[in-house]
Parts: C-alpha cells; sequence; structure tokens
C-alpha cells in the first residue's frame, strides 16, 4: 500500500512539475512575441507561430500567420511602448495547452501616454520543434470614461420616469451623490456624466445612456446604447 502511494506521489509531482514547465515556457515564447512587436521582430514570430495559425484581433479581423507577421512594423521614434504579459495560466491537453494571460499595454504617443488592456486566450500545440501556436483571440479590456461634474440645475433635467413597454419603467432620481437610476425589479445605480446628455454606470463600460430631446430642447427620452444598438426608453408624460 505504501509502495502505491508512494509512486502515486512521484507520478503527481511529475505532473505538477511538467504542467509548471509548460506554463514557464510558454509564458516565456508569450512576452517574446510581445517585445518583437515593438521592434517588427518578424523572424520571432516566425519561430514560435504554426503555418496554419489562425489570429483573431481586438477588433475581430481573423488574420492568417503571413497576414499577422505583414503587420508588423519597427515603431517610429515618435511611438514607443511595451506590454507586459500578466496573469498567465496555462491547462494542458496532452500536446495541446491553452492559456490565457492579461496584457498589459503601457505606449507614449507623440508625447502623450496611453494605457490599454487586453485579455488573450492563446492554443498551443507541441512539435518536436518545440511549442508552436496554432490560434489566437484577443479583447480589448475596457474602463469607465473619465466622469465630468454637471451643474445641479443641469442635472436636474433628467430627473423623471422613462418607459421601454409596458411594466418596464427607468426611474432617474437626485440623491446627495448626484443622478441615480433604478429599473423596474433591479438595485438603484449611480449615473456619472461622460459629457453632457450622455451617461454611464460605473462598472458598465459598454454601455451609455443618450439622452434625446425635441426641437424645443426639451429631453423626450434616452437610447441605452449597446455596443452599436440602442433601446429607446420615452419619457413618461
Amino acid at each position: 500500500m505504501r509502495t502505491l502511494l508512494l509512486l502515486f506521489s512521484v507520478s503527481l509531482l511529475e505532473s505538477l512539475s511538467a504542467e509548471e514547465n509548460v506554463s514557464g515556457i510558454l509564458a516565456r515564447q508569450t512576452q517574446e512575441l510581445f517585445d518583437a512587436i515593438a521592434t517588427g521582430a518578424a523572424p520571432v514570430w516566425d519561430k514560435y507561430v504554426d503555418e496554419r495559425a489562425s489570429f483573431t484581433d481586438e477588433n475581430g479581423a481573423v488574420l492568417s500567420k503571413k497576414e499577422m507577421i505583414e503587420t508588423l512594423r519597427p515603431f517610429p521614434k515618435e511611438i514607443t511602448g511595451r506590454i507586459k504579459v500578466t496573469d498567465f495560466r496555462v491547462t494542458s491537453h496532452g500536446s495541446v495547452a491553452i492559456a490565457t494571460h492579461l496584457d498589459d499595454e503601457h505606449e507614449t504617443y507623440y508625447g502623450h501616454e496611453l494605457h490599454c488592456q487586453y485579455r488573450a486566450t492563446d492554443t498551443w500545440k507541441k512539435t518536436t520543434g518545440g511549442w508552436r501556436l496554432i490560434a489566437v483571440e484577443v479583447i480589448a479590456l475596457r474602463t469607465d470614461p473619465p466622469p465630468v461634474r454637471l451643474p445641479r440645475r443641469e442635472l436636474q433635467q433628467y430627473v423623471g420616469r422613462y418607459r421601454l413597454a409596458a411594466g418596464k419603467t427607468y426611474e432617474i432620481r437626485w440623491n446627495s451623490d448626484g443622478l441615480e437610476g433604478q429599473e423596474t425589479g433591479r438595485q438603484p445605480e449611480l449615473l456619472e456624466a461622460e459629457v453632457a446628455d450622455m451617461f454611464f454606470v460605473p462598472g458598465k463600460p459598454r454601455y451609455r445612456k443618450v439622452f434625446l430631446r425635441d426641437s424645443s430642447g426639451r429631453i423626450t427620452a434616452f437610447a441605452e446604447r449597446r455596443e452599436a444598438w440602442d433601446l429607446v426608453w420615452n419619457r413618461a408624460k
């Protein structure tokens, strides 16, 4: 019995060690690929990327290896940047490994600082030449825009009840912190102004509330914008 337990323990440790080794290799190769973007070092991508690899970028475009490598160009002198790979996680499935990671980008663009983050999921395949990238999918992580302060008298214009359908309303009211909104059956939420007539809820950067006015300037509705689609809530009479 002790022998079986010992063999099982050794096998488990070897398995965990192999998993950690794969994670270390793929994390290093992934960082090398990102470091090569700023310098336009196509040979690095040619080395680690399989010939039939598929890339889905943050804009939804699907690129082949050839198309991806053709986008690599050294940054001009007015632009500097680096992407640091963090939160790297790997799940191995024999000769295939799935990696997910957070890519933290800091860029200087003509003297202006930019900061973006991406979440990528990569599929790697073990070959006789080492681990090769066969698929990538990237999404851009969104953050809340900076809010602006509007005078209370201006904010009061938005207070009221708005109706999407029978039994489905959204009430905007004033509280000590500014405006809050509450949809039927849901908890109240803070409304922050991005610009006049456009509001967002902190923590929900994909959505906007765009207020609509008639020819006299009176607010008649707001469009709940989800990406490029609007749900129009009409102001109750």
